[in-house]
């Protein structure tokens, strides 16, 4: 696409944004700052290091679409190639199973800042910052209970692996001088009906206070909640109710993944009422279909929603954002780009409201009013600011990054074995 026609659309679309007192140029100093936590797990179908087995514990990738990173340097090559294709700026999420392990099989509870010491390396040299999560599924302990399991000796393989986590998140940090987000997530449910769901909370409320006992200044540890997995789709132990109650008693950072609901629920709506008495906001952006699943997430009405209200209740400063998706039905870097730039896009869309405006009408009970703008601002001609975005950072634009995807397949994902 030819720059002048970029350029020519973006001064129309500034101008029409300027009748509504929106600045596009702040609107896109604000997008280029706003940070992205890429997932390291899409590049490899949440394989990772320690066995080299597929997921399993209540969750699955499904597809076998060519090219899955094998190893550490080509999941690397591949995040160094969706960082060449977009604009802004981006932290890496780690899986404590990403673990740089060499040759040895380094059991959980083993796990050590010295099995990411090669991350922290590798992240600084491409300008990214680290987040991290602990990996309770996939493992010979993991069952159908971890962390709330009434077996002590397990549940307390799995508390010594949180907290040896929690610490490599602030080795993390202290390394890269700002704090590394850490996240909590486990599978722990059942398949059926359930006899002792308050005796399982109880457990893991306790597993969760022991864990957090530990002061560790250079990582902030969030809490992520569940609507089940699979194999355990009646019963989440962890789930919205518990992990909400458990952050707003504990000042914790509340988790919300967009993958974890009903298709029909807008996940949007939980965004105002939680900050009302959680810290701060850990955002994995999905999209569920069908079942509790994590689909590539797209740019459509569910993610929108989410952004627009984060910028609506004036709290982008209490929220991190990361993706969490993982699908290997199609190539997996493309996966990677349609879901940065439908958030993006996203994060634009609410920049670029006219929210002024639409709260001078609420304020003034101008109802229709109100309705009337919200409805206009969908049309806007959002699409064409960030094209200039995109042409200005000397990032593909538009649909310009297929055919380097495609390129990338030919020359490196389509001749692993």
């Amino acid at each position: 696409m030819k720059s002048e026609f970029i350029e020519k659309n973006y001064a129309l679309a500034k101008e029409r944004y300027a009748e509504l007192g929106v600045d596009t140029d702040a609107a896109l100093k604000t997008l280029e700052k706003t940070p992205i936590s890429l997932h390291c797990w899409q590049t490899d179908d949440v394989v990772g290091f320690e066995r080299g087995e597929a997921a399993s514990g209540g969750i699955m990738t499904t597809g076998n679409f060519p090219g899955r990173a094998r190893n550490i340097a080509e999941v690397r090559e591949d995040i160094e190639k969706v960082n060449s294709l977009l604009a802004g700026t981006f932290r890496l999420n780690l899986h404590e199973t990403y673990g740089d392990f060499g040759d040895k099989l380094v059991d959980r509870d083993q796990v050590d800042p010295k099995h990411f010491e090669s991350w922290m390396q590798w992240a600084k040299e491409q300008n990214m910052k680290l987040d991290f999560n602990s990996t309770s599924f996939s493992h010979p302990k993991s069952g159908s209970l971890s962390l709330s399991n009434p077996d002590k000796a397990i549940r307390d393989f799995w508390i010594e692996h949180t907290k040896r986590c929690r610490r490599v998140a602030d080795a993390m940090g202290e390394y890269q001088e700002d704090p590394c987000i850490m996240n909590i997530w486990v599978h722990d449910g059942s398949k059926d009906y359930t006899v002792d769901k308050y005796r399982y909370r109880k457990i893991f409320k306790e597993s969760l206070d022991e864990i957090l006992t530990e002061e560790l200044p250079n990582m902030k540890t969030c809490l992520e909640a569940k609507l089940f997995g699979i194999g355990l789709e009646a019963y989440t132990v962890g789930s919205h109710d518990f992990v909400a109650g458990y952050c707003a008693k504990n000042n914790l950072m509340y988790t919300l993944d967009t993958g974890h609901y009903e298709p029909t629920e807008n996940v949007s709506d939980a965004v105002s009422s939680l900050l009302l008495f959680v810290p701060e906001l850990m955002l994995h952006v999905s999209r569920p279909m069908h079942w509790d699943s994590d689909h590539v997430t797209l740019f459509d009405d569910n993610t929108r929603n989410l952004f627009s209200e984060l910028v609506r209740a004036d709290a982008l400063n209490r929220a991190h954002i990361g993706l969490d998706y993982f699908d290997a039905s199609i190539d997996r870097i493309g996966a990677y780009i349609i879901g940065v730039r439908a958030t993006q896009k996203s994060l634009l869309q609410a920049f670029l409201e006219p929210l002024d405006q639409l709260r001078s009408y609420e304020d003034e009970g101008k109802l229709f009013q109100r309705l009337a703008l919200l409805e206009e601002a969908k049309t806007m001609p959002m699409g064409a600011v960030y094209d200039y975005y995109n042409l200005t950072h000397n990032v593909p634009v538009a649909e310009d990054f297929i055919a380097d995807i495609e390129k990338y397949e030919q020359m490196v994902t389509f001749k692993r074995k």
